[in-house]
């Protein structure tokens, strides 16, 4: 098969949500769906022993939360098919954003009782800012909620992005019976049922046809049509194009939980979701049709595996034919590679390959060689852009409550870090570790991961800090003359370089104006933003 029929076959997609709007029990389903499970377990209940397929993570079965990004893959109708379940939680927002930059595009899930929320709208900007395409999956119609004309509303005034229905629900909460498949013109009736496939489809193309009245009663048929033709008349046509452009989001109902709606979405999906996209270095765009292969890491993950201490580079294939046991350039490290175990995931479930291909997000046995954001390539010196660090919101001192268990402290810390899960800042003299992250949920899963998974035990200490702005200037002795005055406030990153720990937004304002040689970035990829 030629390189461009595997990337056509290919949709490489993220599921993003509000957390509890049931992102990961869709995930679940859809891997139901497609074969790759043969019975899901409920995740409403986080004391039920059979938990998500896609939260492997042990914090995770007990907190009942997605708190890493998980990838699986699996095919259906010969559609090859690569699902990253992100975090809902926002204190992990950061592994979510991260996670976007490697999909082609995404399905947002919604609770019908909730609505839109705050988590919605942040990830909504986020794939704004990629113009990713979004489909929206409003999930729990079984359950008491808002009237679909007013989500539709909802959507469209707060996510500011244009909706079209392209299936419709049949009643709600207690009176819900099901969709209607506006895409492929036909009713699918389910009984509930939370972990095995139900099909009950109607093929009905004429919604006057007296069948309709027959499987669902006569005043749910008409409230049907009526719904039907308002749609028709209020929203335009779906159009495929605005929809890969990210100004148009088809819109499915359904539940989850139940498996009302799921084949409908999943059905459209492969038919409209985009095939792997071309992508942005510092040097030019790549096109995934290129012969030479390339791809950069978007994730790390230690101890998959707990019973093994192994290390999971996540890497996105962005062009060219990945293979098993061929050396490829390390950019950041300017070194060659082989992987001779690279593996796809169903979730936690790995299986070494042979060969991958653009669209694809494989899994690379590491022994410390990759940060997230470091780019693989044939030998084409070139950065793959678009995954910086962000700075902290919260930052806490790391305290060592077991002075025996030092190297596990300093081994832990650094591949949590290395992970994305926080980020880790160095300050002299002491080689003291502050440890910064975008909410306190991390602290949490940081202690809990180094005691089960290091054996050691840390405390936090609270720290005063605004704001980690990264540094640069062209006249170098204005940084080391702003070390020297700011010498308390300053740690270095992972990587060396320096940062400024702001313990305001004056004093961060204030040191601006002092200093206007130097720039002060809110990200560790110093040419997009600045504050």
């Amino acid at each position: 098969m030629s390189l461009t029929e595997e990337i056509n076959k290919r949709r490489t997609f993220g599921i993003i949500s509000h957390p509890d709007a049931g992102k990961t029990t869709l995930t679940e389903k859809l891997l139901l769906f497609g074969g790759a499970i043969q019975s899901a377990g409920a995740v409403k209940s986080n004391k039920i022993k059979k938990t998500a397929t896609s939260d492997f993570m042990e914090i995770e079965k007990q907190r009942g939360i997605s708190v890493a990004t998980s990838v699986m893959a699996f095919n259906y109708k010969g559609t090859k098919i690569n699902i990253l379940d992100t975090p809902g939680h926002k204190d992990f927002a950061e592994d979510t954003y991260r996670t976007l930059t490697a999909v082609d595009s995404v399905i947002l899930v919604i609770d019908c009782a909730n609505g839109v929320e705050a988590q919605t709208k942040k990830l909504m900007e986020v794939c704004r800012m990629r113009n990713t395409p979004v489909i929206v999956f409003i999930n729990k119609m079984d359950r008491e909620g808002q009237d679909p004309f007013d989500l539709l509303d909802e959507i469209e005034d707060i996510l500011k992005i244009k909706v079209r229905p392209l299936s419709w629900p049949i009643g709600i909460g207690a009176t819900f019976k099901g969709v209607y498949n506006m895409f492929e013109k036909h009713l699918n009736l389910f009984d509930a049922s939370k972990t095995k496939l139900a099909r009950d489809i109607v093929s009905i193309s004429d919604l006057n046809d007296s069948a309709l009245d027959t499987q669902i009663g006569e005043t749910p048929a008409n409230k049907l049509r009526e719904d039907i033709e308002l749609i028709e008349g209020v929203y335009e046509e779906f159009n495929e194009q605005q929809y890969l452009d990210g100004t148009l989001a088809p819109v499915f109902f359904g539940s989850a939980l139940n498996n009302f709606g799921v084949q409908e979405l999943l059905d459209a999906f492969i038919k409209i979701a985009p095939f792997p996209r071309s992508r942005t270095t510092d040097v030019r765009e790549i096109a995934p049709t290129e012969d030479n292969f390339s791809g950069f890491v978007f994730k790390i993950h230690a101890n998959l595996d707990p019973n093994h201490r192994d290390r999971i580079a996540f890497l996105r294939i962005c062009s060219g034919k990945f293979e098993r046991n061929k050396f490829y350039q390390h950019i950041r490290n300017n070194k060659k590679l082989k992987f001779s175990n690279p593996t796809s995931f169903m979730a936690q479930d790995k299986s070494v390959i042979d060969e991958a291909f653009p669209g694809d997000v494989i899994g690379l046995y590491d022994s410390g060689n990759f940060k997230i954001g470091d780019t693989l390539t044939e030998g084409e010196i070139m950065n793959f852009q678009g995954i910086p660090s962000f700075s902290p919101e919260i930052f806490k001192e790391l305290i060592n409550k077991d002075p025996m268990k030092s190297k596990q402290l300093e081994k832990g810390i650094n591949q949590l870090t290395d992970e994305g899960v926080a980020q880790l800042f160095t300050q002299q003299p002491g080689n003291r570790k502050i440890i910064g992250t975008v909410g306190e949920l991390q602290f949490e899963v940081i202690q809990y991961r180094l005691k089960h998974e290091y054996g050691a035990s840390a405390d936090f200490m609270a720290k005063n800090f605004y704001k980690a702005c990264w540094m640069t200037s062209d006249d170098d002795s204005k940084i080391e003359d702003f070390v020297k005055r700011k010498a308390q406030y300053i740690a270095e990153d992972k990587d060396g370089n320096l940062v400024f720990l702001a313990q305001t937004q004056f004093l961060l304002q204030s040191a601006q104006a002092d200093y206007p040689e130097i720039t002060f970035h809110t990200t560790s990829e110093f040419k997009r933003e600045t504050v």
